[in-house]
C-alpha cells in the first residue's frame, strides 16, 4: 500500500463500491478502505435484496431521482456481467377502505417520480395475480424486482481491480488531518497503522458515516442527527404460495411488513421498525406475533406457528420517528470546509437499488486529474 493515493473511498458496502467503480472506470486512482474483513458485512448484508421502482419518494428528492435512475442502470448492469436477479413485479395493497386513499396518494407520487408504469387493481384482479392474497384494491408495479446484492457487490469489486483499483479490508480509517492540499488518513490498526495521504476522500461508511465524519476533522455542527431504526426479518418455514413481492401501504419510518422472495423463491417478512439507542442485530423471537398479525391482513392463510427468526438491519435516519423522513445528504466542502472530503449520510433504503446512480453523481462532482 502506497503513501498517497488520488481517490479514497471508505467503506465497502454497495453504495462505496459503486461509486468506488465509477471513479476508477472513469480514470481515477481509488482506493477502497474498508474496516471489517470483507465487503458488505454492513447494511448491504441486512436487506431486503429489493430492486425498487421509485414509487415512494418525494419529488425531487435524491431518493426519487435516484432510484429512478439507479433501478434502470442496476437492471442492464446486471444483465450485463450475470448478476443473478429477477423483475418479479410488486403488489401495494390495501387491506381496509380506509386505506384506499393511500394508493391515491402513492401512485399520484409515483407518477411524479416518472414511473409511469404502476396499474390499479381492483380486489379481484389482485387475486387473480396472487390467489392466496386478501386485499380491497392494490398497485402492481412491473418495474420492481430483486439482485443478489452479495453477487452484485463481488461484480463491482472486479469492475474496480480490472480498472486498477484497490480493495483493502480490515483497514479502519482511524483519523485525519486536512493540510498540505490533501487529508492525511491515520489507516489501520496496530503495528499496520500508517498515514495515507488522499486528495479527496468519499465517506460512504453507511452507519459509521457519522463517526468517520468526526474523525477527519467535521465540526459536530455540520453533522446531522442519527437515530436507529432496527427492522427485523422473519423467514417462512415451507413453500411460498406468492410469485410477487407483497407490500402493504407504507408505515412511519418504514414500507410495513412486506413479503419479499429470494432468487430460489423463498418467502420471509419484514422489516418492521423498532427505534433503538444502539447498533443489535440480534432478532427477537417474541415479535413473530406481531409480525403474524401484520401478514395476515393481506394473507390470512399464513399458517400457524410458520415464521423464524431471520436476520434483522438497522437503517441510518437522520430524523426520529415523529418526523417526515429524511433525504439522502451528500455533503461536500461547501458546508464543513474540509478540501476534498465527500460525506454520504442517511444512505439507507432505496440505496441498494440507487447505488450506481449515486456512483455516476459522486464522478461527476469529482474533477478529472
Amino acid at each position: 500500500m502506497s503513501d498517497s493515493a488520488e481517490c479514497v473511498v471508505i467503506g465497502a458496502g454497495v453504495v462505496g463500491l459503486a461509486v468506488a467503480r465509477a471513479l476508477a472506470e472513469g480514470g481515477h486512482e481509488v482506493w477502497v478502505l474498508e474496516a471489517e474483513a470483507a465487503i458488505g458485512t454492513g447494511i448491504s448484508a441486512r436487506s431486503s435484496e429489493v430492486v425498487h421502482a421509485g414509487i415512494y419518494y418525494p419529488r425531487g428528492s435524491l431518493k426519487a431521482r435516484w432510484c429512478v435512475e439507479g433501478r434502470e442502470q442496476l437492471y442492464a448492469y446486471c444483465a450485463e456481467h450475470g448478476v443473478e436477479h429477477r423483475r418479479c413485479g410488486k403488489l401495494i395493497v390495501a387491506t381496509d377502505p380506509a386505506q384506499l386513499a393511500q394508493l391515491d396518494q402513492i401512485e399520484a407520487s409515483a407518477r411524479a417520480n416518472g414511473v409511469t408504469d404502476l396499474r390499479r387493481l381492483e380486489a379481484a384482479e389482485a387475486a387473480a395475480l396472487e390467489p392466496a392474497l386478501r386485499c380491497r384494491a392494490a398497485l402492481y408495479s412491473p418495474s420492481s424486482g430483486i439482485v443478489d446484492s452479495h453477487g452484485l457487490m463481488l461484480s463491482l469489486q472486479g469492475d474496480i481491480e480490472r480498472a486498477g483499483g484497490f480493495v483493502v479490508c480490515r483497514t479502519p480509517v482511524l483519523g485525519g488531518q486536512y493540510r498540505a492540499g490533501a487529508l492525511q488518513l491515520s489507516v489501520g490498526t496496530g503495528v499496520h497503522r500508517r498515514t495515507l495521504a488522499a486528495s479527496r476522500v468519499i465517506n460512504c461508511a453507511g452507519l459509521d458515516a457519522h463517526d468517520v465524519a468526526r474523525r477527519l476533522g467535521v465540526a459536530q455542527a455540520c453533522i446531522p442527527p442519527l437515530r436507529y431504526a432496527k427492522g427485523s426479518y422473519f423467514s417462512l418455514t415451507g413453500a411460498s404460495p406468492f410469485a410477487h413481492l407483497i407490500y402493504p401501504v407504507p408505515v412511519p419510518g418504514g414500507l410495513g411488513v412486506h413479503l419479499t422472495l429470494d432468487l430460489a423463491g423463498r418467502a420471509r417478512f419484514g422489516p418492521d421498525v423498532e427505534w433503538v439507542e444502539r447498533i443489535d442485530f440480534a432478532v427477537d423471537p417474541g415479535r413473530a406475533g406481531g409480525f403474524s398479525e401484520a401478514v395476515r391482513r393481506y394473507w390470512p392463510e399464513l399458517p400457524d406457528d410458520s415464521l423464524r427468526p431471520a436476520y434483522a438491519g438497522i437503517r441510518p435516519k437522520l430524523v426520529g420517528p415523529d418526523a417526515p423522513g429524511a433525504d439522502f445528504r451528500v455533503q461536500g466542502p461547501e458546508t464543513h470546509g474540509i478540501g476534498g472530503l465527500m460525506n454520504l449520510y442517511g444512505i439507507e433504503s432505496p440505496g441498494l437499488t440507487a447505488a450506481l446512480a449515486i456512483g455516476r453523481f459522486i464522478c461527476e462532482h469529482i474533477p478529472s486529474r
